[in-house]
């Protein structure tokens, strides 16, 4: 059997980029400049500084880039959270928008580019 239970995002800026989650996702952080992790229910998302991620595994992050993940995060209300975040400061990639397979979200960059989707199920 296999579970999955969180991400791990490597950045330049472990304090600013958790932040930034702990703001968004109104969650905890915890940890320190070269390592956070945001607690969310059933799951959590670690942030690693490049260089943490270096000493700890020499080479592993060459070639690797910054921005190229998307997070989808289930909430509430999409409208709520749209509005909520309308007034922080954040880069829209898409508005709130229905689907015909029952689904509800719109998407927004982090400070490092991913892309994180909050998105609500709906009757479709």
């Amino acid at each position: 059997m296999m579970k999955f239970n969180g991400i791990c995002l490597i950045t330049e800026d472990v304090t600013y980029l958790a932040g930034f989650y702990k703001e968004i996702l109104q969650a905890e952080a915890v940890g320190d400049e070269i390592n956070a992790r945001i607690l969310l229910e059933g799951s959590h998302i670690d942030i690693f500084s490049k260089l943490g991620m270096e000493n700890m595994a020499p080479g592993s992050t060459l070639n690797a880039g910054y921005g190229s993940c998307t997070i989808e995060i289930e909430v509430d209300d999409v409208d709520k959270e749209f509005n909520r975040l309308s007034n922080a400061n954040v880069i829209f990639v898409k508005l709130p928008e229905t689907y015909p397979w029952g689904r509800r979200s719109f998407w927004f960059r982090d400070p490092d580019g991913n892309i994180i989707n909050f998105y609500q199920n709906i009757n479709p």
